[in-house]
């Protein structure tokens, strides 16, 4: 998720002991690499950075001994490149005279870089970081000044992201917001910028909230705020802020789970521009087209990520995969894998064990090991021969919730190309899922209360609904300790139909295809005295045959089970926090699972 924060002092200062706090307070963002720049008056620049944590990398690096007029830190989590000393940020220019550091993603970077190393610049790394930095040193070189320099790199770089950049024989520092987070600071003879609020609080509560498309110039004690696309000035009066900083690096939300929830959206954006652009996309599926099996393997989460793409991936390519429990893949599938297959390894953290063990086992039989991981570095990363990142950032809360929409959103990006479809359909999942959020926060409100006391209740689906009703009901297990199975809808009646009772919830998760089908199971639980409680677009027979209707976005049968997860999610914290209970922390439960 990276986070940047840049200061601009009144005169020579003992900056590093105010870098090492800001980075730290942006630590929670999650990070693999740090690194600090000053630059002095007499045009220097004293650049450290390593991979490791910030405390490790500030003491072996004396941070603390820093000193100058400026100052940049900035914490990386690896999106583009490796984790390592060259790829940690900030980078410099080719001459050294200029500095900058970067958050999110530039999904052109590949081929920026080949052009600015065909312009014959200095590139030392293969991190878009740097690339940020050489759009703006082209311009710098053709005679412009930053500000224009900046405003023309804006056109250039393509994605989600922000950047801050000095140059020296200035006494300013620079940042530009495009589609990452960016405020402002001030405060006397300083100003400052940053990712997040938490770096900024303890200097000044007088922010300004940077707008994409804006770029924001520092200088002692002030700042200035210019708009991209013509230079023009944008006046806005400074905020003050009254938040804690535990308050700030919860974004203003009660609790991270919820948080998470929210930066669905976004992250699903940025998701698609990175794949959009990736020249790593097309290898991938066609590795994956012409695999002779496809294993699809994951556990919790990513499994029902993977069930998800299994559906996706015959329906949209018409051949089979086969997803399988990272556990149960040797007892069950290792017999009959061989050269030729092919299997995409799914983790959160990318040093799942039981996902590491089926990786080994499989590929010491032959197969080709890929994966989807939101670390960068993982385990799993490094032992893939491809990977595709999930571009989520750090995920806090314990329950995955925005590493689950973009695996299961990546499934269907590959699903699409390897049957050979238009992707263009994809591009409205940002706004549908800000609109799912926006529309069932409330719904699901009025439900809290009468299920909040339940200790004992279904989640059912079916086809593409399926393993959404798996997701909601892990989720609720999780965060509720409640004991909610998630099963196929047609399977109730086999058995688990006994546990209905007066008032007793079952919840159904309807796919527009599949209305007549969940219709039926809706009634053979009303009447039995059962609550029915339907999740779905707009439709008169489930109005009419459910108890309660959660309505989501008209998106058809493909995008449906994308936005059917989020209400489940919102249910499982909502009720959790009914209960008292804390959802970002389970008992028991750890985000990373390194034990058999």
């Amino acid at each position: 998720m990276c986070g940047i924060f840049g200061i601009v002092t009144s005169g020579e200062k003992d900056l590093g002991p105010v870098l090492i706090e800001a980075g730290w307070r942006l630590s929670y963002r999650g990070y693999d690499s740090v690194g600090c720049a000053t630059l002095h008056a007499d045009g220097t620049v004293d650049l450290r950075k390593d991979v490791g944590r910030i405390e490790d990398v500030a003491r072996r690096l004396a941070f603390h001994e820093m000193r100058g007029t400026r100052g940049i830190v900035q914490l990386r989590w690896a999106t583009f490149g490796a984790p390592s000393q060259a790829n940690a940020q900030p980078h410099l220019d080719s001459d050294g005279d200029l500095v900058g550091a970067h958050n999110g993603n530039v999904v052109n970077n590949v081929e920026l870089r080949e052009a600015f190393i065909a312009q014959g610049m200095v590139v030392r790394s293969t991190n878009d970081g740097e690339t940020c930095v050489h759009a703006v040193e082209r311009y710098v070189d053709q005679g412009y000044s930053m500000l224009d320099a900046i405003r023309r790199a804006y056109r250039d770089l393509e994605g989600d992201y922000a950047f801050v950049i000095g140059r020296v024989g200035e006494e300013r520092l620079y940042a530009l917001k495009k589609g990452s987070g960016l405020v402002a600071g001030i405060a006397d003879g300083e100003a400052c910028v940053s990712s997040d609020l938490p770096s900024i609080l303890p200097l000044t509560r007088r922010i300004v909230r940077v707008e994409d498309g804006e770029i924001v110039i520092l200088e002692p004690g002030r700042i200035e705020l210019r708009r991209a696309a013509d230079g023009a000035r944008i006046d806005r009066d400074p905020e003050v802020i009254a938040e804690t900083v535990e308050e700030a690096q919860k974004g203003g939300f009660p609790h991270f789970m919820l948080k998470e929830i929210h930066e669905q959206p976004q992250r699903a954006g940025e998701m698609l521009h990175l794949y959009e652009a990736s020249p790593h996309v097309a290898p991938l599926v066609e590795r994956m087209r012409s695999a002779r099996n496809l294993y699809l393997v994951g556990c919790g989460t990513s499994y029902h990520a993977c069930l998800l793409g299994a559906v996706y991936i015959a329906r949209l390519s018409g051949r089979p995969a086969i997803p399988v429990l990272g556990p149960q893949f040797v007892p069950q599938n290792l017999p009959a894998v061989g050269p030729g297959d092919v299997g995409v390894f799914v983790s959160q953290s990318g040093e799942t064990k039981d996902v590491l063990l089926a990786l080994e086992a499989a590929r010491s039989r032959g197969l080709e090991p890929l994966a989807l991981v939101n670390v960068i570095g993982s385990t799993l990363m490094r032992e893939s021969r491809a990977y595709l990142p999930l571009a989520c950032g750090y995920e806090v809360s314990v329950p995955a919730t925005k590493t689950f929409m973009n695996q299961a959103l990546a499934f269907l990006y590959l699903a699409l190309r390897m049957g050979g479809h238009s992707t263009a359909a994809l591009r409205q999942i940002p706004e549908l899922i800000e609109r799912t959020i926006s529309a069932t926060e409330g719904q699901i409100e009025t439900l809290e209360g009468d299920l909040a006391g339940r200790d004992d209740l279904y989640c059912l689906g079916y086809g593409l609904t399926y393993p959404i009703a798996l997701e909601g009901a892990l989720k609720m297990k999780e965060v509720t300790y409640a004991h909610c199975e998630g099963m196929l809808s047609t399977e109730f009646k086999h058995g688990p139909l006994s546990a209905v009772t007066e008032g007793y919830p079952v919840i159904f998760v309807s796919g527009p295809e599949d209305v007549a089908r969940i219709v039926s199971g809706v009634n053979e639980v009303t009447c039995r005295g059962g609550r029915a409680i339907a999740i779905g677009e707009e439709e008169p027979r489930l109005r009419a045959n459910a108890h309660d209707l959660i309505v989501l976005p008209q998106a058809g049968p493909l995008l449906n089970p994308l936005l059917a997860v989020v209400p489940l999610q919102l249910l499982a914290y909502r009720m959790s926090v009914a209960r008292g209970l804390d959802p970002d922390h389970p008992r028991n439960l750890s985000k990373t699972l390194t034990v058999d």
